[in-house]
């Protein structure tokens, strides 16, 4: 499940940024990054722990004109199906109830979406007004 929180005119900005200055679009990555880390402290608690791999494993990856949140790689494999659900082991024996919205971060997103909008917008208008445009 993909769940996109879009922000109109960014591809835009960004370009018009660059043409001021080649290093301002990396601004917006560090502006998403920060958005996205306020969901990854909010999810963190959650998360079920037993060595905290899991919960440790969620990370931000952006770009400049899109942020994602990396879960699981080779420290929490499990991360998925402890989120989601379903079947693992040799047999599938050991079954979680699936949930196609998850557990945990989707969830979470929705409930503090409001709170992560507002941390996009400020840092946002922050990247403008670094760049010396007048934001109103």
């Amino acid at each position: 499940m993909i769940q996109k929180v879009e922000v109109k005119g960014l591809a835009e900005f960004s370009r018009a940024l660059k043409k001021i200055d080649a290093d301002l679009p990396k601004g917006l990555r560090i502006a998403m990054n920060g958005a996205a880390e306020h969901l990854i402290t909010a999810t963190r608690p959650q998360i079920p722990r037993r060595s905290g791999n899991a919960a440790a494993s969620l990370k931000a990856k952006s770009t400049r004109t899109a942020v994602r949140i990396g879960v699981g790689g080779r420290t929490a494999p499990y991360y998925p199906w402890l989120d989601f659900g379903g079947k693992v082991g040799r047999k599938k024996a050991t079954v979680r109830t699936f949930i196609k919205e998850g557990r945990y971060l989707y969830p979470t997103l929705r409930r503090d979406r409001d709170a992560f909008q507002k941390i996009m917008e400020a840092a946002l208008v922050g990247v403008a007004e670094g760049a010396g445009m007048d934001v109103t």
